[in-house]
């Protein structure tokens, strides 16, 4: 019986453990401006010309952040690098980020939405010159990497699953990782990608790329 009993109590444990963990969990959604799934000679091809801009994008299913519960609400990082970001060879810093947080949000609420960013994005978010509050949706379809994201009129991204005729050199892979933590990731097509918000001091729109990653995050 106390077997048993010393069992069901480590199993409780390192269930507890890992409901703690796993504080926050959510859906997440990245963009670059350069494709993250093609072969060497594409991106060998725009080290430096493309990828220095990217949006990263969190919507909290469930959990909270330093004490302040966050279910349903989302937050949208912006940046400007000053080389191709995940290039092993360029520095990307400085770096300058916008974030958006959700207009639903209150006061507090926006402060753990962006401490959260921060956290997420390290030293890309380190250098935040612009917070802007706006309606966020980000809308998750059935098809895998079927995503779609605006946030007010300052940013908006769709994007769909690869398929057989986006592989054109026949060498293509995962080139560059995800930004940020994330628990599990896909690259994904983009359709479209815009910002028309200020703080960066560019605006950009572009579309058909391979340049999104799809997936979640639990921490």
């Amino acid at each position: 019986m106390r077997k048993v009993l010393a069992v069901v109590s480590v199993f409780s444990m390192m269930v507890m453990t890992a409901t703690a963990k796993a504080a926050v969990k959510g859906d997440y959604l990245e963009v670059r401006t350069a494709d993250i799934y093609t072969g060497p000679c594409f991106a060998n091809s725009e080290v430096n010309l493309e990828g220095q801009q990217a949006m990263m994008a969190w919507r909290v299913n469930q959990g909270s952040w330093q004490g302040v519960t966050l279910d349903g609400l989302s937050v949208v990082a912006v940046v400007n690098a000053s080389a191709t970001l995940g290039d092993e060879y360029h520095n990307p810093y400085p770096a300058k980020s916008v974030l958006i947080v959700d207009e639903r949000a209150n006061g507090m609420q926006r402060a753990a939405l962006q401490a959260f960013a921060k956290h997420m994005g390290g030293a890309l978010l380190a250098h935040v010159v612009r917070v802007d509050a706006a309606p966020i949706r980000l809308e998750m379809g059935e098809a895998h990497g079927s995503v779609k994201l605006t946030a007010g009129n300052l940013a908006r991204i769709q994007t769909r699953s690869l398929c057989s005729g986006d592989h054109l050199c026949g060498n293509e892979e995962v080139y560059y990782p995800p930004l940020t933590k994330v628990a599990h990731a896909m690259p994904a097509f983009t359709l479209e990608e815009a910002f028309n918000g200020k703080g960066l001091g560019q605006v950009w729109s572009r579309a058909d790329s391979r340049s999104a990653f799809v997936g979640n995050f639990s921490l």
